[in-house]
């Protein structure tokens, strides 16, 4: 029996930004979350979190409400840093990991930190068009918006801060999970490095970079990034 496919979106971000995936891999194997507090996911957590926290909630939907067994957890950005804590936290009740557009430490530029307290509204809309390469811009930027349905007050700056304080560098080499990484060869906010990172040090782990793309890699290039999933995990 194939392995259920479990998404986690990135900071500010819902379950929407996996339309691509889970259209693909279809909904019964498919599973894309909705963090606390994005979405329609309501929030249980403090105005201040970790990625940690986070990955308990995530280990809590997926054994209580979904009632996967062995999955194979799948994140975005912030989304990936929750999978490589789930690694280290639940990693015997997991099959494997899809890391993309993400990297072992996130630390987060200071005036992103305060634009997203100050104007939120003005610092989703930068983030947005960082995560998308030039040429993509026009095209994406609205839509993407508009599925993210503008998360709750504080929302954006609790995912940055989560980011910002994550380091697992010197935990990678616990990490034996199956483990594929994608990343957009144009990525500004998590670039190929950071990735490359994350190959070096996870045992047998897969790297692709993919061309033409920034960090909304799954958006920008979904059919590559649906192809090396599925070549992959076959």
């Amino acid at each position: 029996m194939k392995s259920p496919l479990v998404f986690i979106h990135g900071s500010g971000d819902n379950r929407h930004a996996w339309r691509s995936q889970t259209e693909h891999f279809g909904t019964d194997r498919a599973f894309a979350l909705d963090l606390p507090g994005h979405g329609e996911r309501d929030d249980t957590l403090p105005a201040e979190v970790t990625v940690l926290d986070y990955a308990r909630e995530v280990h809590k939907i997926v054994k209580d409400e979904l009632k996967l067994e062995r999955p194979v957890i799948a994140g975005h950005s912030l989304g990936g840093a929750i999978a490589l804590m789930m690694a280290l936290e639940y990693g015997n009740e997991l099959s494997g990991l899809i890391l993309i557009g993400t990297g072992a430490r996130l630390r987060v530029h200071p005036t992103f930190l305060t634009e997203a307290v100050q104007s939120p509204d003005a610092a989703r809309r930068h983030l947005v068009e960082i995560c998308v390469i030039p040429e993509h811009i026009p095209a994406l930027t609205e839509a993407i918006l508009q599925e993210q349905e503008m998360p709750e007050a504080g929302i954006l700056y609790r995912d940055l801060k989560a980011c910002d304080i994550f380091d697992v560098i010197s935990q990678l080499q616990e990490i034996t999970l199956p483990t594929l990484i994608l990343c957009g060869n144009e990525d500004r906010l998590t670039p190929p490095k950071y990735s490359q990172f994350l190959a070096d040090k996870i045992t047998g782990a897969k790297l692709q970079i993919i061309p033409r793309a920034g960090h909304y890699v799954m958006r920008e290039r979904g059919e590559m990034v649906n192809r090396a999933i599925e070549e992959w995990v076959r």
